[in-house]
């Protein structure tokens, strides 16, 4: 089996990296999906947080009400810090779960973590091989402004609260640089998941 650790920052292109991975054949294990199911309903994750943060943090249904839990860690980073040892452990062993799955049934798999997060939690000697998508700061706002329709100023906030491209590329074993067309992605996928196979 091949552990694979994919990151990038925010507006880079890693989600699509993961589903050109994905169907390539990976295994693609998602940080951000998992880090929303362990905290559903009815979860001790949620519990927790709520335990942690108080029932403010649910919606009028019983759901985690993100924007306001965002709110109360974003610019506290003793809160926030409380809140990823909540969510990371939990994280941490549901991703573990898959891979092993993974590994049982085929002990060739190529196993691909979707960490956005990788290098602020120092998790790059996790992984086999670590795949850094690339692109600049400015590319970046204009997707996230343009095609997610995200606030400038907030989607600079976000940018700026995430590693820097320089310490992500410190980590780097592959680059897949993402300044292009969506059309050029593929092949680079596809030429990288062939030398993991390899």
């Amino acid at each position: 089996m091949v552990k694979v650790g994919l990151t990038g920052g925010i507006g880079s292109g890693k989600s699509e990296v993961a589903r050109l991975f994905a169907e390539c054949g990976a295994v693609v294990v998602d940080a951000d999906r998992i880090a929303r199911e362990v905290v559903e309903p009815g979860t001790p994750g949620l519990a927790a947080l709520v335990d942690e943060f108080g029932a403010e943090v649910l919606t009028p249904d019983g759901r985690l009400d993100r924007p306001r839990l965002a709110s109360l860690v974003f610019a506290d980073p003793e809160r926030r810090a409380a809140l990823n040892a909540i969510v990371h452990p939990l994280v941490g062993e549901r991703s573990a779960e898959l891979e092993r799955a993974a590994r049982e049934a085929d002990p060739d798999a190529v196993v691909v973590h979707d960490v956005p997060l990788l290098v602020e939690n120092g998790l790059a000697p996790l992984y086999d091989t670590v795949v850094v998508v690339d692109a600049a700061a400015e590319t970046r706002l204009d997707r996230l402004v343009r095609l997610r329709g995200t606030d400038e100023d907030e989607a600079r906030a976000r940018m700026a609260a995430q590693a820097s491209r320089e310490e992500r590329l410190a980590v780097a074993d592959i680059v897949i640089d993402n300044n292009g067309p969506l059309a050029e992605l593929a092949p680079r996928v596809r030429e990288i998941w062939n030398a993991l196979r390899g």
